[in-house]
């Protein structure tokens, strides 16, 4: 399989900050500036030392306009789920197929690597594995692989639209790829996951072979911010 990654899901921009609106004024403004004299000074110092975004390892896209919602069938229950569902956990929705030969075992596998690195915090991170092949993963074939990396992870899945919308609204790029019989075909797709804080809300775009020690230190992070 390919990988391939999105690169309009890194083009997202944050919010302007009060404090880098005033720095563009001052910027244009120089007369401005003059007459404020040494309290315009004063203000634009202010603005540098409570100006301190948080360093985090992965791509920050707090605010994103895109992968708000997911609403699918949980494979264990055959039950409608959403990510409200979890809050109160840290979630990482990744998506990808049960025969990937590659990219998703290695995603699954550095994120069962990162659950232990987070120790006591560790029951904390719930994985979330979207299937972009709902021709072929079955419920029982998505909670068997799923589980097979954490019993208490999160396998959905949906009819082809549904889970078209869900690629969609978390600028998932996938598509089957021939293969020699009909059904032997692969799935060429994103490569990326998406972490949620406690409170539902989108965070962070983690490229994949991100280090599980990365990863790590910024759910480690978004734990501490939830207090």
């Amino acid at each position: 399989m390919t990988e391939t990654s999105d690169r309009r899901t890194e083009q997202h921009a944050l919010p302007s900050s009060p404090c880098s609106s005033r720095r563009r004024l001052l910027r244009r403004a120089p007369a401005a500036l003059a007459l404020l004299g040494t309290a315009g000074g004063a203000l634009l110092a202010g603005c540098e030392r409570s100006a301190s975004p948080i360093a985090f390892k992965s791509l920050d896209i707090t605010g994103a306009d895109y992968a708000r919602q997911l609403s699918l069938t949980d494979a264990r229950t055959e039950q409608p789920f959403l990510l409200s569902n979890l809050k109160g956990k840290i979630a990482v929705v990744f998506f990808g197929f049960t025969q990937c030969p590659d990219i998703c075992p290695t995603t699954l596998s550095a994120l069962a690597e990162t659950r232990q690195l987070l120790g006591a915090e560790g029951d904390k991170l719930v994985g979330v594995f979207v299937t972009v092949d709902p021709k072929r993963d079955t419920a029982a074939l998505m909670k068997a692989y799923v589980g097979s990396f954490s019993p208490d992870w999160v396998p959905l899945r949906g009819s082809a639209d549904e889970v078209a919308a869900a690629a969609k609204e978390f600028k998932i790029f996938y598509r089957e790829v021939p293969g020699k019989t009909e059904s032997s075909y692969t799935i060429d797709h994103t490569a990326a996951s998406y972490v949620f804080d406690t409170q539902g809300k989108v965070r962070l775009y983690v490229r994949h072979n991100t280090p599980p020690a990365d990863l790590a230190a910024d759910i480690r992070t978004l734990l501490a911010q939830a207090g």
